[in-house]
């Protein structure tokens, strides 16, 4: 089964960014951290999504690389953050950078990607520009909601804005970025905008579902963030509270996959609707399926 690390789109993002980091001073501490958190891998799914529909959109797909690096380097920053406030221990497998260097050298280290972020994205226009500071901002507000998340009046509709804004965000502004490359107008944005954000809500209703049922083994934290299945366990058992957190994830990938549908047919869309499917129902253990 070909998975996202196959495409090509990967190899071209995967192979920029080592030489970005690379090209940095042998002796640099900053330099130390990055290759550290590259070492654990990830599968540059935001990035990949862009670069996509950029193509779907009848771009080349070499235009968007710099904007692709630009959500990655945001993306990791706040991680790095992440951890920092939610006392992660572990991270795709790998000791997290405030517990290997510190919480200090570990923030700068965010800082550092963000601004590196801020100079890839600056070379393209202001609706791009725009879409990506506004996902910097929504990430920060749902970091916010998710830390009082432990409050009993937490609720359904409180989950739903904390991972729009957390999570879906950077998704919806990755694709919507990919469509403005390619030159597409504003309604062809939102709309891919909308499909973003559907896939980043699925995608971590999924990683929140895996957590509740301890499925997870390569992250680890000493918070737990109060989601969905919890929510619903408050007033049904575990296995409603598991099937309707399924058909959330259905919903939402449901409604991504109608937005790829009024695009023509092409290859993009096509490993766009895999991509979908490997970072949401893909991941579900078989006898959820």
């Amino acid at each position: 089964m070909i998975q996202i690390d196959d495409l090509e789109e990967y190899q071209l993002i995967r192979t920029t960014k080592d030489e970005i980091i690379h090209s940095m001073d042998d002796h640099s501490l900053m330099k130390k951290m990055l290759l550290h958190i590259c070492s654990s891998g990830g599968k540059n799914i935001r990035p990949v999504m862009l670069v996509l529909c950029t193509e779907m959109c009848g771009g080349n797909p070499e235009n968007s690389i710099n904007a692709a690096l630009a959500i990655e380097f945001i993306h990791s920053a706040s991680l790095i953050h992440d951890d920092v406030l939610d006392g992660g221990l572990v991270r795709r497998g790998v000791e997290s950078a405030h517990k290997k260097y510190g919480i200090p050298a570990a923030i700068l280290c965010g800082d550092f990607l963000i601004s590196k972020a801020i100079s890839l994205i600056s070379g393209y226009g202001n609706n791009a520009v725009n879409e990506f500071g506004r996902a910097g901002m929504y990430m920060a507000e749902g970091e916010t909601i998710d830390i009082s998340s432990v409050c009993e009046e937490f609720r359904e509709k409180n989950y739903f804005e904390c991972i729009s804004k957390k999570t879906g965000s950077l998704f919806a502004a990755s694709a919507a970025i990919g469509a403005y490359v390619a030159g597409a107008d504003e309604e062809t944005a939102l709309k891919l905008r909308s499909f973003g954000e559907n896939v980043g809500n699925a995608y971590q209703i999924v990683d929140d579902l895996l957590e509740y049922l301890d499925e997870l083994e390569d992250k680890s934290s000493t918070y737990e963030s109060v989601t969905l299945p919890l929510i619903y366990m408050r007033v049904m058992d575990h296995d409603a509270a598991v099937e309707k957190t399924l058909q959330q994830v259905r919903d939402c990938v449901q409604n991504a996959k109608e937005i790829l549908a009024s695009f023509p047919s092409s290859e993009a869309r096509d490993k766009l609707e895999l991509v979908t499917d490997l970072i949401t129902v893909d991941m579900l253990p078989g006898d959820l399926i």
